[in-house]
């Protein structure tokens, strides 16, 4: 009796899941550089890239941002470091904030270079 009770929960579970990504797809923010410079600011894509990355096409969200992913995974790392405080934890997140930092800076001269910023 069991089985039945678990699978309507996952029914439900992944229902919810997929009306919230569609909530958050349909309330993106508007970027002011923007909507003010008429051109693509650093940060402009994180949004979509992030709602690719809840849908799970990660092929998606690297494309359209590349830091999406290490950002997720910096994320993630710090809380655990914030938890099970790791000896080398630190290290780690700074490495992660430089090398996003980096991904960030490069997509942004890529853009800027390929003429994608409108």
């Amino acid at each position: 009796m069991s089985k039945p009770v678990f699978a309507g929960t996952l029914f439900v579970s992944a229902a919810f899941y997929a009306t919230a990504v569609d909530w958050l797809e349909s309330h993106l923010l508007k970027c002011p550089i923007k909507r003010t410079l008429l051109i693509d600011c650093p940060g402009c894509g994180l949004q979509r890239s992030f709602i690719a990355l809840l849908r799970g096409d990660l092929a998606a969200s690297w494309h359209l941002y590349p830091a999406t992913i290490p950002m997720v995974f910096l994320f993630g790392f710090a809380m655990l470091h914030l938890k099970l405080d790791f000896r080398r934890g630190a290290f780690i997140i700074k490495f992660l904030y430089i090398a996003i930092a980096v991904i960030i800076f490069a997509n942004y001269i890529l853009k800027i270079k390929t003429h994608r910023l409108f």
